[in-house]
């Protein structure tokens, strides 16, 4: 068994493996992040680290809005960096054998960030690969923006 913390998004919900996620806190200001992919909110200061924040209602292409004092931001680490997801709310943490995981692929081929679906309850939640989270492009098109931020 593995455990996921699970994320919601309007009526949509999304699991990441416990092990990736650092810390969940409060929604806070986010500072504008130039020349960052359309993805990237701003920044945000995590405990003397600069963690980008990621809108994670425009990967899944779901209606924008503006964050809200009860959101909250999941930092989670990637293959290369920590980031800070924007989510309404984490509903908790859950436990989910192998075996209750269906392979994304085998569901809807080309999801990408998408690594299978579970069952909790009546709903379905989406298994989050943050390995493959940001496309190169933009992973380096991210680097280069916290580059030139820094230098200022």
């Amino acid at each position: 068994m593995s455990e996921y913390a699970v994320l919601e998004f309007d009526d949509m919900r999304v699991a990441l493996p416990l092990g990736c996620v650092e810390r969940v806190v409060r929604a806070v200001y986010l500072t504008p992040l130039p020349d960052a992919p359309d993805i990237v909110l701003g920044v945000v200061n995590v405990q003397g680290r600069i963690v980008p924040a990621i809108d994670m209602r425009k990967r899944f292409r779901l209606p924008d809005r503006e964050i809200a004092l009860n959101d909250r931001l999941v930092v989670a680490h990637t293959g290369r960096r920590s980031v800070a997801l924007v989510a309404d709310t984490v509903t908790g943490i859950f436990e989910y054998a192998a075996s209750d995981i269906a392979a994304a692929d085998t569901i809807l081929p080309g999801l990408g960030y998408v690594a299978g679906v579970v069952k909790l309850g009546d709903d379905l939640v989406l298994v989050h690969d943050l390995g493959s989270f940001l496309s190169l492009e933009e992973a380096d098109t991210l680097e280069n923006a916290l580059l030139a931020s820094a230098g200022n």
